[in-house]
């Protein structure tokens, strides 16, 4: 066969073969997924201001929902790096309840601003070391040792307070929640909430420590045989679960003006939740800080349009679980894609 009729037959193989499938790039899917989100949160804000126009556009209004998604949202945000990394964590909310109470004991406030902030975060921490050490070296699933920790710090919270309410007397941490101490009218704790969702996405898109998380979880023996550290790297992931769960108990703190074992009441399932319709698969590999973020924000927005129109919360609860049916049914279709 001369060479002309070998590019001939080349040519002409070439061109009977059908033309490659072309997947859409992660960061086009990505930025759908936000826009969709943006577009629900819109849609939500038309539904508050057309039913109650002059309570929902309230600027004082959209700062309460600003300030309460602040501490959950805090919390969403460690979980997020959790599950894409493969993991759950179940205990957010015992431990923001138990670094709450443990905070706002009457020796603890002796040592003022100080001591209470630093309690809240040592506990928080040690709570995700606790939870890290479990998981990565004692071998247990994740979801049996969190739940773990989530009856063990419920318990002990319970008992630190003896089921009273403990209030706070630190001047410097009441006034963080009064509204002297707003800058430009925002509130304090959402500038600490804007603050730790930017340091979250810098960490998850622009450290090695972001792209060692979204490897474990994506194949934990393949990053394994990388080189990557997979029990060191998901220690740390608890460890920053556990600072979040810290900050969130000072905020809420703040925002209360006391400590109950009953704070933090199913915080892991709304950050949960939350991640899920942002974007954050459960099997871990991939997720977003941004949609995280913006499914606190729908959630929140939600509640406060139906205690605006005084509906019940039974009806709140059916409207947030069908959201996140919807959430799981949209990933698993992307997935397959």
């Amino acid at each position: 066969m001369t060479q002309s009729t070998a590019a001939a037959a080349g040519e002409k193989t070439d061109a009977a073969a059908p033309p490659p499938r072309r997947r859409p790039a992660l960061g086009l899917r990505a930025d759908i997924r936000t826009l969709s989100l943006l577009g629900v949160l819109a849609i939500l804000a038309i539904v508050g201001g057309a039913t109650k126009p002059d309570q929902f556009l309230a600027v004082s209004n959209l700062q309460l929902v600003l300030t309460q998604a602040s501490v959950i949202g805090i919390v969403t945000v460690g979980m997020t790096f959790v599950i894409i990394s493969g993991g759950i964590d179940l205990s957010v909310g015992a431990i923001v309840a138990l670094a709450s109470v443990w905070a706002t004991t009457v020796a603890t406030q002796e040592y003022g601003f100080a001591g209470v902030l630093f309690t809240a975060l040592i506990v928080g921490v040690g709570c995700g070391l606790v939870n890290g050490l479990l998981i990565a070296y004692g071998g247990m699933v994740p979801f049996i040792a969190t739940l773990a920790m989530l009856a063990a710090g419920r318990g002990l919270a319970l008992q630190i307070t003896d089921g009273r309410t403990q209030m706070v007397t630190v001047e410097g941490v009441l006034k963080l929640g009064e509204h002297d101490a707003y800058v430009l009218g925002i509130p304090p704790l959402v500038l600490v909430f804007a603050a730790v969702t930017v340091v979250g996405w810098l960490v998850l898109n622009r450290t090695t420590f972001g792209r060692r998380s979204v490897a474990v979880g994506g194949n934990a023996e393949a990053a394994r045989l990388a080189g990557i550290d997979v029990r060191r790297q998901r220690l740390y992931l608890y460890l920053l679960s556990g600072l979040c769960c810290g900050i969130a108990a000072f905020l809420l703190i703040v925002l209360s003006g006391s400590g109950q074992n009953t704070n933090g009441n199913l915080y892991e399932l709304d950050a949960i939740a939350a991640a899920i319709i942002g974007g954050t698969l459960l099997t871990g590999g991939r997720g977003t800080i941004v949609g995280s973020v913006l499914g606190v924000l729908i959630f929140t927005t939600i509640t406060n349009i139906f205690a605006l129109n005084n509906l019940e919360s039974a009806t709140q609860q059916i409207a947030k679980g069908a959201i996140i049916v919807a959430a799981v049914l949209i990933q698993r279709r992307t997935t397959r894609q």
